[in-house]
């Protein structure tokens, strides 16, 4: 068994498409096929259901892709371990999903102060996809609504974020002090792409039908918060969005949410495997900014 054979596999379960797969993995999908076919000889068990139409985990498949992951992990930070003891500098993944949000910044500060020589990358990417690299090893930390998180991702919720409606300025919302959620009834709401943030996209629509209506959806989408303000300001839509992005977003009004007033709920993200020092200690400035700038009402502030 060879570990590029694991990491062929992992990518198959994942995409759920040999093509897709190979052109992840920079490598031609007969190759990639016959890798994978090679894995299941060797284990003695059919680990994929194919046929032209679709591919399946089997029982098999997704049981072995649980150990498969964690095997790449403990690789990784294995190599991790050997560059350290010969000076490299330590190194952090950390996904984000729109850099407009002020939250893992703030958070990547006082990590950074504890850890002056952590070299910290940050990678634009959707919660979905957040998941699957966390539990593959590609990030270390990430951040978003937890509700959908699979079994390894540990979270720790730090930060209920005042929820708000961008609006464009002269819109009859702009003058008032808070909107009330039902006032969206005939207004049309852009979403966030589907496939980046459809955890995001529940919480608003649950939202709008907790106060009776199914809002009247955007035809179009956009994939970062700036591209959605600029289309509010043109006065095509308006988006719902946290406070914690307000202050990146010039040409339009941000208004807080109200009857009821919505709070999104922000977790630190991580491998639930991975006790590392530095995972630790953004998990800690985590929880230790959400008491000090009292991101979460006491009732909370347990909560993981």
């Amino acid at each position: 068994m060879e570990l590029r054979q694991l990491r062929y596999f992992v990518a198959v379960s994942e995409e759920l498409n040999f093509g897709r797969a190979a052109a992840r993995e920079h490598i031609v999908q007969s190759a990639l096929s016959q890798q994978v076919q090679r894995l299941e000889r060797e284990l003695g068990v059919r680990l994929l259901e194919r046929t032209t139409h679709y591919v399946a985990l089997t029982p098999a498949g997704a049981a072995f892709l649980v150990e498969a992951r964690q095997i790449l992990a403990h690789v990784e930070r294995a190599a991790q371990v050997a560059r350290t003891s010969q000076g490299i500098l330590p190194t952090l993944r950390v996904g984000i999903i729109d850099a407009s949000y002020d939250s893992m910044p703030q958070i990547l500060h006082e990590a950074q102060a504890l850890y002056p020589d952590l070299v910290i990358h940050q990678v634009e990417v959707g919660v979905p996809e957040q998941y699957q690299q966390l539990l593959d090893g590609r990030l270390d930390v990430g951040i978003g609504r937890a509700a959908l998180a699979p079994q390894g991702v540990a979270s720790h919720m730090f930060r209920r974020d005042r929820l708000g409606v961008l609006v464009p300025r002269g819109h009859r919302f702009a003058d008032l002090d808070a909107v009330p959620v039902e006032a969206l009834v005939r207004e049309p709401l852009l979403l966030a792409e589907e496939m980046k943030a459809p955890e995001f996209n529940q919480f608003t629509v649950e939202m709008c039908r907790a106060a009776g209506f199914t809002p009247t959806v955007y035809q179009g989408t956009v994939d970062s918060i700036r591209a959605a303000s600029a289309l509010v300001a043109q006065g095509r839509c308006l988006y719902c969005v946290p406070s914690s992005c307000i202050s990146a977003l010039p040409g339009t009004i941000w208004r807080p949410l109200s009857e009821p007033a919505s709070f999104y709920p922000w977790s630190i993200l991580w491998r639930a495997a991975d006790d590392s020092d530095h995972v630790r200690a953004v998990v800690t400035c985590a929880r230790n900014m959400s008491e000090r700038l009292g991101w979460l009402p006491t009732a909370d502030r347990t909560t993981s």
